[in-house]
């Protein structure tokens, strides 16, 4: 598909403007649980390998905000791997999202947000051309 360079830009901002979007929930969600993650029941852990919310905040705040960050940084700057980082981190985040229903089930409107997301990102970033 022959995208012009008008479009090629406003697809990489959009891209770049979601993944910044979710790196800061990513780093807000992970300050928080790192932080006590209050007014969250540890009985959601229950059967799951952690007995606190550091390993999956820690995880969170750092994987997954820093995968997000560099995403966004990939796109706002037009570096040549900027589709494949896209790809990439969108399946990372239906991973992360599988794996905490498993754990977890589901306990918030986030997880199918997160969902949605990703299938959003996967979409414009296929659509994007490759640098």
């Amino acid at each position: 598909m022959k995208i012009n360079k008008k479009t090629e830009k406003i697809l990489r901002y959009i891209l770049g403007v979601l993944f910044a979007f979710a790196a800061l929930n990513a780093f807000g969600g992970g300050y928080y649980g790192l932080a006590g993650a209050e007014g969250v029941p540890l009985e959601w852990l229950e059967g799951s390998p952690f007995d606190s919310y550091f390993i999956p905040s820690l995880f969170l705040l750092i994987v997954m905000g820093g995968s997000f960050l560099t995403a966004s940084i990939a796109n706002f700057a037009g570096w040549k791997r900027a589709r494949l980082i896209s790809m990439l981190t969108a399946l990372l985040a239906f991973v992360w999202i599988a794996v905490q229903v498993s754990i977890i089930g589901y306990i918030s409107w986030m997880q199918p947000a997160t969902v949605i997301f990703g299938v959003i990102v996967l979409a414009v970033a296929w659509f994007s051309p490759r640098m």
